[in-house]
């Protein structure tokens, strides 16, 4: 069962500026994901997946076109005019272990727009709303051993996910360790098979500042 997931909308496509600037339509993006996950381990945790479920993620935005125009035609002090985050970067040891995890796990999906053959390490892009995670399997310079044991007391990134308690469940099945918000706050930290933390918060929460 995907965690992540938008309502479908005909007001906006998702869309990808490509390496000649034009605009591409996301809607179609199949997974290049196996049906089978034979298990998972890391130096974090040690999983046995017992399904077989993919994980599918229907990706177009709510947001109203007029309401995009106007962020996108907004500038601050400097000119610039800042509108969103377009995806993160995540460093992993073993692409297909990560997959297993936030795929075969999580319930993400991959995009098949990534110019493989154009970058010198392997990776994937996956879908989280109209956002991505991009992951990189290249070295990675910070300690595995060491890091906080609450992930909210390190570097982290956050999500969105409209029902906190299946997420907790999967965990829970999987063997994952995760921790609470120490705010009070219904937010679930975990981490994936290279320690990179991941904050995850009811949709319900997504305009709220944090304080």
């Amino acid at each position: 069962m995907a965690l992540a997931s938008v309502a479908a909308s005909s007001v906006l496509q998702p869309t990808f500026i490509s390496p000649t600037n034009k605009f591409v339509n996301l809607r179609q993006h199949p997974s290049h994901l196996s049906s089978g996950w034979k298990g998972l381990s890391s130096p974090f945790f040690s999983v046995n997946f017992n399904t077989k479920e993919k994980g599918s993620c229907i990706k177009s935005s709510s947001v109203p076109a007029d309401v995009i125009e106007s962020s996108a035609n907004s500038e601050d002090e400097t000119g610039i005019g800042f509108i969103g985050i377009h995806h993160v970067g995540v460093l992993c040891e073993n692409l297909e272990r990560s997959l297993e995890f936030y795929c075969g796990l999580l319930g993400l999906e991959t995009c098949n727009l990534r110019p493989n053959d154009r970058l010198r390490y392997r990776g994937a892009w996956l879908w989280v709303g109209n956002q991505m995670i991009h992951l990189m399997e290249l070295p990675n310079p910070d300690p595995v051993i060491g890091r906080p044991a609450h992930g909210g007391e390190d570097r982290h990134i956050c999500v969105s996910v409209k029902n906190p308690m299946r997420l907790k469940s999967v965990l829970e099945d999987a063997g994952i360790p995760y921790t609470m918000s120490k705010s009070g706050r219904p937010v679930i930290f975990t981490r994936d098979p290279d320690g990179n933390a991941l904050e995850c918060q009811p949709s319900y929460m997504h305009e709220t500042p944090k304080n």
